[in-house]
């Protein structure tokens, strides 16, 4: 009944969603251009095999790429459709995907969970097989999906243990969704329990894609200009900071230009279009917004990078990195980011969204807890004026990220059995589809 219910209350609000999207369009939380993509439309199916991964924002998006690369190398004809559900994690997946795969990967906005567009979206892309990763349940989507008998493996899963117990008080409805997926392959043993409980029966445990991610990019020339403009000076970031941080890190700051008078503090918020609201907060640090194309000056002491996608840029030239959401409870980003890039890692107490790695990272002394903004200062000014320590931090945080780094591969290898058997012809993978 209560899928039922889902169902028939989806149908109904179908007229009025245009409008809902229409509205979300104007916040700049759609792109106007393709809405049609949210009712099912636009499908372009190649030939050959066809994989369909989902990632519903710019993190799950992000960590399916070095997936992508490994089912791309091994299986040569497989062609990949990459949905999303942000306009972000869209326009990051087509600046980050490796050239070589452009014309392997086509990527679509994901169709809102009603029975009508779902039935589009999976009649007019065919896929061969399909990919959730983390937590994404659609009930619509995921039931439409096992009827046409498409294989589904759900990856890089976790699953709260609120969330769990409110699946629970559904348990017939749990175990059709969860009993869904052919494949279940969680963060943790405690996501793996969670899931086997629900109806995943067979989910096991292999650790977070998320940690083998490749290093962030950043271009050159941006990265020369920020260099050149820092110069010697020490630099502490802030990064993917959300509401309530950055008063804590401008408290911090203060503090240690007592101590380090030609400090910059780089703050770049989770979400960049905070920064003109920051710029004002911290008015009395008088921040410059790299949104605006200013570089760091001799006397700013705060640079705000409201800009998308440079935190590759911003951890190459910091001496000391805070992991945003950590010290406000959002559970915090992924530390590994800044640690395969040589930057010494700082974390508040909220770190629940990443414990396996962050309790690991601080086991092995590559990363320092800090629980308020004088912790900060304090363990700040330490790194920035200790480089036998900083050095001891990153390398003991690339060996755990080096851990991760055969994750891709092993998953490759899992999904591969829910796809068509290559051609015994030697050109690649069978042709499922004209």
């Amino acid at each position: 009944m209560p899928l039922l219910a889902w169902r028939g209350a989806a149908t109904l609000a179908a007229p009025l969603l245009p409008f809902w999207l229409a509205r979300r369009a104007r916040r700049g939380k759609e792109d106007p251009a393709r809405l049609r993509e949210r009712r099912g439309e636009g499908a372009e199916r190649p030939p050959g095999p066809l994989l369909w991964l989902h990632g519903a924002s710019v993190g799950e998006s992000q960590s399916a790429l070095p997936l992508i690369e490994a089912l791309a190398e091994a299986r040569p004809a497989l062609r990949f459709l990459v949905t999303t559900g942000t306009v972000t994690a869209a326009r990051l997946l087509a600046e980050r995907l490796p050239h070589a795969l452009a014309g392997r990967v086509q990527h679509r906005f994901l169709p809102m969970d009603v029975p009508a567009h779902v039935a589009r979206f999976l009649d007019g892309w065919k896929p061969d097989a399909a990919v959730f990763i983390e937590s994404e349940i659609w009930p619509n989507l995921l039931l439409a999906t096992r009827a046409r008998g498409i294989p589904m493996a759900l990856i890089n899963a976790r699953i709260s243990d609120r969330s769990a117990r409110g699946w629970a008080r559904l348990p017939s409805v749990a175990q059709r969704l969860f009993g869904a997926f052919d494949l279940a392959i969680a963060q943790t043993e405690a996501d793996a329990d969670r899931l086997r409980a629900l109806g995943a029966r067979t989910a096991r445990a292999w650790g977070n894609l998320k940690f083998a991610s490749r290093p962030l990019p950043a271009p050159e020339p941006a990265l020369g200009a920020l260099r050149k403009a820092i110069g010697a000076r020490p630099v502490l970031l802030a990064a993917s900071t959300h509401p309530g941080e950055e008063a804590q890190v401008a408290e911090a700051h203060a503090r240690l230009r007592e101590r380090l008078p030609e400090l910059l503090t780089i703050i770049a918020p989770r979400h960049p279009e905070r920064g003109a609201a920051l710029a004002g907060e911290l008015g009395a640090h008088n921040p410059v917004l790299r949104s605006t194309g200013a570089l760091p000056g001799p006397e700013t002491a705060v640079y705000i990078a409201d800009t998308l996608g440079e935190l590759g840029l911003l951890y190459r030239v910091a001496g000391a990195a805070l992991i945003g959401g950590s010290l406000v409870p959002h559970g915090g980003q992924n530390p590994l980011e800044a640690a395969r890039l040589g930057c010494p890692v700082l974390l508040g107490p909220h770190t629940g969204n990443f414990t396996a790695i962050v309790d690991r990272m601080l086991e092995a002394g590559a990363a320092i807890p800090v629980a308020d903004s004088a912790a900060l200062a304090e363990a700040a000014g330490g790194v920035l004026t200790d480089a036998d320590r900083a050095r001891s931090m990153t390398s003991a945080a690339a060996r755990i990220a080096a851990d991760a780094g055969a994750l891709p591969e092993r998953m490759a290898a899992a999904i591969g059995t829910l796809l068509p058997a290559p051609a015994p012809t030697g050109d690649g993978d069978a042709a499922a589809h004209g």
